[in-house]
Order: structure tokens, then C-alpha cells, then sequence
């Protein structure tokens, strides 16, 4: 059977669990990398007799994760795969706190997950997907910070900045193979996840943009995980995929909009 293959990171909670559920489909094949697994999304795959897979795996030592993910692909036949995407999507704020106050360990640990892993991941995938004849795709979720400088988020800014750069990086090593992947970082807007609420919490003498992602609660502009998650797998199903390597969805979204109602 031909299928479809998506490699999702940080798939057990906020938006990367509501992409998860929304890719349970009968001609799907899932595989989920997080901290912890979620039973529930278990149930939910066996209930639509999709092949779904659970790593509990620490993003912050990513190297075994790379050597597994490649193992993983390595041992699948191509010709059996429609296409295969790498969704980039586990992040960590790290501290929201001016560069000298924190600490050196929660620096690194940041740094990794935010950006050491995905480069590591995509290494991994892109190098045992070389050959493949089927559609290749990596989406890395990007942040609206890694344009928008704030005072207190030089960590988060500068591993989500690092991500961009690095898929502008690759998608023109791509371009330059006949049958190159296409990749693209996207910042998904504002969310009502557990990371916003952390931005909330946060100390606004520390952070003090604290006040502004407060009012954007307030004022009901923040998006669903489950609708943030239509809009960016509607983006990645896409026939404009890849023309861009950084994009933001909120510049996206009458687009995707008319094509829905089209």
C-alpha cells in the first residue's frame, strides 16, 4: 500500500498533538517523537486503523535520535511511499529573561532542542531520503520572534532565527538536485498553548513584552492548537509548499481560506 510518511516532533501536547490527530488518515503512515506518549492519540490511530508510532525520546540529546530516525527510513521501501515529510515542530522557551540571568545548563538545553535538534533531524532525514523518488518535505515550526526583537527572548529569538536561516540554507542546497526536497520554516501565529501561558507567567521586569501576549488573551486573538494545526498542515498540503523557504501563516491565511472554500 502507497502511503504518505510524517515524522512529527513534540506530537504530545498544544499543537503538535492536534497535527497528529488531524494526520490520522487511512492512507497515512505517523511517526511521533516526544518526551511522553499520548495513549489517547494511541486509541484514536487504532480506531482508524492508522499505522501510528510513539518515541519517547529527549530532544535534548538528539544525535541517537537522528541515528534512529535514520535506521528507521533506511528500512523502508520507496517505492512504497507517496511522499514523506519531517515536521520539526518540538520547542522549548528555555528563560525569557535577559542572556546574562540564565543559566548556563538551561542555555544549552534550549540552543539544542530549539535548533541542534531539528539540524541534526534533518540531516539524518534528507541524507536517507537522498534517492527517493516520492515527494520529500521538511516543515520546521519557526516563531514570529525569530523577526521581532524583544527584550528577554534573545534565547528563543536567536534558536527560532537560526531555524530560518538554516531552511533558507537548505532549501537552496536542495534546489540544486533534480529531485530536492522542499523546505520551509513557519511561524504559526499566536497559540493558546502551554508556552503562551508561560509568556504570560512570566516576570515582566524580566520579559517585559509579559503585557502584551496578557492582552492578546484578553482580546481573544489567540488561535486554537487544533485550528493553528488546519492552517499549517493546509499550508504544507499546499501546491505553493516550497516557493518560499521562511513564511509566516498569518500572511497566508485568505489564501488558504479561498483554496478550502474552492
Amino acid at each position: 500500500m502507497v502511503q504518505h510518511i510524517y515524522i512529527l516532533t513534540g506530537a504530545s501536547k498544544g499543537m503538535g498533538l492536534e497535527m497528529a490527530r488531524q494526520l490520522l488518515k487511512a492512507s497515512n503512515r505517523l511517526l511521533c517523537i516526544s518526551r511522553t506518549t499520548s495513549q489517547p492519540l494511541a486509541d484514536e490511530a487504532e480506531r482508524a486503523g492508522v499505522a501510528l508510532e510513539q518515541w519517547s525520546a529527549n530532544l535534548a540529546d538528539p544525535a541517537p535520535v537522528a541515528q534512529s530516525l535514520a535506521a528507521w527510513l533506511t528500512a523502508m521501501e520507496p517505492a512504497q511511499v507517496a511522499s514523506v515529510t519531517l515536521i520539526n515542530n518540538a520547542g522549548t522557551l528555555g528563560a525569557m529573561a535577559p542572556l546574562p540571568t540564565i543559566a548556563p545548563d538551561t542555555i544549552t538545553q534550549a540552543i539544542t532542542v530549539d535548533l541542534i535538534a531539528p539540524l541534526q533531524l534533518m540531516a539524518s532525514f534528507l541524507h536517507a531520503t537522498s534517492a527517493w523518488q516520492s515527494g520529500v518535505n521538511v516543515l520546521n515550526i519557526s516563531s514570529g520572534m525569530s523577526q521581532r526583537a524583544m527584550a528577554g527572548a534573545a534565547l528563543y529569538g536567536a534558536a527560532k532565527a537560526g531555524m530560518d536561516q538554516l531552511s533558507r540554507c537548505v532549501a537552496l542546497d536542495e534546489a540544486r538536485r533534480s529531485a530536492g526536497a522542499r523546505i520551509v520554516s513557519l511561524a504559526p501565529g499566536v497559540i493558546d498553548t502551554d508556552m503562551q501561558r508561560e509568556l504570560r507567567n512570566g516576570n515582566s521586569v524580566l520579559f517585559p513584552d509579559r503585557e502584551r501576549y496578557i492582552q492578546l488573551q484578553a482580546t481573544g486573538a489567540l488561535t486554537s492548537p487544533s485550528e493553528a494545526a488546519r492552517q499549517v498542515l493546509a499550508y504544507l498540503h499546499h501546491p505553493e509548499f516550497g516557493s518560499e523557504p521562511v513564511v509566516n501563516i498569518v500572511g497566508k491565511r485568505d489564501m488558504l481560506k479561498a483554496s478550502i472554500l474552492a
